[in-house]
């Protein structure tokens, strides 16, 4: 099987509406990964209904006891972090302030603190519309260790793609370049990126190339909103032809990418005459790229 992950280096750029229509577009010869799991926002576009529900832990955090604890007031005076809180006769835990390095729990003389597992989201297999798998999470709000909850996502989604023989995942990665991305792009045949005609976008573009080099990753590119500035646009153009980055096809500006997400569709759903060609010529050109 081939994984193609879009990532982008900015927020906003049409990450997620480029993914959803590389999903569309296949059909069901795919299996879908969302891996934004700060803020997924594929289960939007493609209805879902999950077959499979998991709860996801990672990390450790503090519970204290209350039948023995004696409000003695060490852990308080001792946590770094500000996490011990005090009631009326005995103290409790702040699980958002809570870093579970476990010093309470040590140094307790009651032994009224025990680290527990820390749940920080959920993890979904659901049917999709097109007749596929996706596989996806949401992380709590404070929830930590995004990257672990990511490669759990991506592992599944391989079990997936073996269980129905599928001979592509796309994946739905990250914008930035930290953990969640770096997750995302493990084991990945080929990156595609989503950029934008503004300064920020160039700059971050800059920087996920370069970590797609350090990992031997190949990719291609998409410009969406190409015509929002020329200049930058051909400054793009330029960093990828220096890099031997394939410029698969550009995106002028357009409302009904807009609209689309609106009405939970992919944009070759919502508007086939201005994009479906282009998204299967897309889709021609990273065959070709990730066969070879």
């Amino acid at each position: 099987m081939k994984e193609i992950v879009v990532i982008s280096g900015k927020g906003g750029t049409g990450k997620t509406t480029i993914t959803a229509a590389l999903a569309y577009h296949l059909q069901d010869k795919c299996i879908v990964a969302d891996c934004d799991v700060d803020a997924a926002d594929m289960h939007l576009i493609f209805s879902n209904k999950a077959v499979d529900k998991r709860k996801f832990y990672s990390g450790k955090e503090a519970v204290i006891n209350r039948e023995l604890c004696k409000n003695c007031g060490l852990c308080q005076q001792k946590c770094r972090f500000d996490a011990i809180i005090s009631l009326s006769n005995y103290k409790k835990v702040d699980p958002l302030s809570c870093e579970g390095c476990g010093l309470c729990s040590h140094i307790c003389p009651y032994n009224a603190i025990r680290m527990v597992d820390r749940f920080v989201g959920d993890f979904f297999i659901s049917d999709i519309r097109t007749n596929t798998k996706m596989v996806h999470a949401k992380l709590l709000p404070g929830g930590e260790n995004s990257g672990k909850l990511v490669a759990e996502v991506k592992k599944e989604s391989r079990i997936q793609a073996e269980k129905y023989q599928k001979n592509y995942i796309i994946v739905d990665g990250s914008p930035g370049i930290g953990c969640p991305v770096i997750s995302s792009l493990s084991g990945a045949d080929l990156a595609l990126l989503v950029t934008e005609p503004t300064m920020s976008a160039l700059h971050d573009l800059k920087r996920v190339v370069e970590l797609l080099q350090k990992f031997l990753i190949p990719a291609g590119c998409i410009i969406n909103k190409s015509d929002l500035n020329k200049n930058i646009s051909q400054e793009i153009k330029e960093f990828l032809e220096e890099n031997q980055i394939i410029l698969l096809t550009e995106f002028t500006y357009s409302k009904n990418f807009i609209h689309a997400v609106k009405s939970g569709q992919a944009i070759n759903e919502y508007d086939p005459f201005y994009t479906q060609e282009a998204i299967a010529d897309v889709w021609n050109k990273i065959e070709v790229l990730v066969n070879k």
